[in-house]
């Protein structure tokens, strides 16, 4: 995976468009959405002059979605800029895919910026997209790093008409868009869990290198996941004090739901990163306890061998004055003595314990 580095911006304008992430090669898609509560109308954009054609005429209030999959082309995303007065600074936001989860807010519209987690392709080097969107009266401008099945799922509420998002407007489809990237980390939160209580077992059953390499990589992930979600308490915590003219307050009821997940989003992740923590301490212990048993049966060894030693070298020293080196059962009698007294201290060790 290839990613042009942030360095390559240094010593260039504000505003200028440089496109800081995975480098890619495919084009940019496009896709138009405009509904209200009756009808939905939805096409794939091959040239941008499509974007400048007015909604379907009717007496009911259009809200128009344009989705871009792909920010790896800035000239692509300059166009859709001017066509929309989005500003230069928040388009250099757009193509630069390593911004924290912020809400910015310019003269007639806001600016919002998501993370996604994903480890479940690349276990080692989990995927982390970046959504972009811009709200305007009546119009939703996402920005995609890839084509991601968040969006797809609000596409399709959209398109079955299921829930309210085609009788509100265009903050309530910023609502669910946010909602939905919430939700999505309920699912990496329950594939963390269960890999963590995978790591709790191998840890209490034998643990080796690869669980500390496991915990350790854990760790990171925690890190890395906890970068893209705390800010984004923060960017819905200000939305919800109803800051910004462009959300309504019907809508404030659904943020604020909103903001209880990230927060126990929040909590999770914490308590999670506690648990790793108690678990690097645990594979130490356990580590530790290992040595000292292995530790224990060599001291008892040596301790059992000690008077042996003692008998064999006191009998070995060949003195002519040792009435036992002639004796006919000299040899047995130390045997069963060294005997004697190995027993005798295996029933001594074993009554205090230490084996």
């Amino acid at each position: 995976m290839v990613k042009t580095r942030r360095s390559k911006k240094s010593g260039l304008p504000p505003g200028t468009l440089v496109h800081i992430g995975e480098e890619k090669t495919d084009r940019v898609k496009i896709t138009l959405i405009r509904y209200n509560e009756r009808e939905v109308h939805e096409e794939e954009i091959e040239g941008l002059d499509h974007l400048e054609e007015p909604p379907p005429e009717g007496g009911e209030s259009w809200v128009t979605w344009i989705n871009l999959e792909g920010v790896h082309h800035p000239e692509t995303i300059e166009k859709v800029g001017k066509y929309y007065g989005i500003h230069p600074l928040t388009l250099e936001d757009i193509v630069n895919t390593e911004q924290r989860p912020k809400i910015e807010e310019y003269d007639d519209y806001l600016f919002v910026v998501l993370k996604t987690f994903d480890s479940t392709e690349h276990p080692d080097e989990p995927i982390i997209d970046q959504i972009s969107l811009v709200l305007k009266p009546n119009m939703v401008i996402s920005f995609e790093e890839r084509s991601d099945e968040i969006c797809n799922i609000v596409k399709n509420r959209i398109r079955s008409g299921k829930g309210r998002v085609r009788k509100a407007g265009s903050d309530y489809l910023a609502y669910c868009l946010i909602d939905a990237v919430v939700d999505h980390y309920f699912n990496i939160l329950e594939k963390l869990g269960e890999e963590i209580e995978s790591l709790e077992e191998e840890l209490i059953a034998k643990p080796d290198k690869m669980t500390l390499q496991r915990i350790h990589r854990m760790k990171r992930h925690m890190i890395l996941f906890r970068r893209s979600v705390w800010p984004l308490r923060e960017a819905v915590g200000s939305l919800l004090r109803g800051e910004f003219a462009l959300t309504q307050k019907t809508t404030l009821v659904y943020l604020r739901d909103v903001y209880d997940h990230v927060i126990h989003v929040i909590d999770s992740i914490e308590i999670y990163r506690e648990m790793l923590a108690g678990m690097i301490d645990i594979y130490l212990s356990s580590i530790s306890n290992r040595m000292n048993e292995v530790m224990k049966v060599l001291t008892v060894i040596a301790t059992i061998f000690m008077p042996l030693t003692f008998i064999a070298g006191l009998y070995g020293m060949n003195f002519k004055n040792m009435p036992e080196l002639d004796w006919r059962w000299g040899y047995p009698a130390v045997l069963l003595l060294m005997a004697t007294v190995v027993v005798y201290m295996l029933f001594y060790f074993r009554r205090k314990k230490w084996v």
